[in-house]
């Protein structure tokens, strides 16, 4: 089956929802029967997999690369990064890749705000999904304006502005 293979990038400050409306999305993508695909950036190298004293953490302490094939999933301990193409490649068959960070990366951005705008965002930015506590007014005209409460909005946005890989 030919997937869409569509990739954004949400960004936005620590605790400003972007790891909800991923999720929302996410979830009302796939009741529609869609493959969804998430990359988290982890810039502070915090996320942790497997615990001390399970085989896979002891194989993991030796320095080589582990994957845990079980029936229902597969994880990958990998001692470098990744680059977003390896990435694509390693998930292939998909419809929408969702990003959860990385600044840097060339994908369409949705900023997500709440209480605040920080401007250092924009330059980066597509579009901005916001609540009401941001006043539309200050969101600069070139970037789209998005209702961060109506995730279904999010994804006529993404359909539209989504990069195909």
């Amino acid at each position: 089956m030919n997937k869409k293979r569509l990739a954004v990038a949400f960004s936005g400050p620590s605790n400003s929802g972007k790891t909800t409306a991923i999720v929302k999305v996410s979830n009302i993508l796939q009741d529609k029967g869609f493959k969804v695909c998430i990359i988290k950036h982890d810039p502070k190298d915090k996320a942790r997999f497997d615990k001390p004293g399970k085989d896979s953490y002891k194989f993991s302490e030796t320095g080589a690369d582990v994957a845990v094939v079980s029936p229902n999933k597969t994880t990958l301990l990998k001692k470098d990064t990744s680059t977003i193409d390896e990435m694509i490649e390693l998930f292939d068959n998909f419809d929408y890749l969702l990003v959860e960070g990385l600044k840097t990366l060339d994908l369409p951005r949705i900023s997500i705000f709440r209480d605040r705008l920080d401007e250092t965002y924009f330059s980066v930015t597509d579009a901005i999904a916001s609540d009401e506590t941001i006043d539309k007014d200050e969101i600069p005209s070139t970037i789209d304006k998005l209702n961060l409460n109506n995730p279904d909005e999010l994804i006529v946005w993404i359909d539209k502005n989504a990069k195909r890989v």
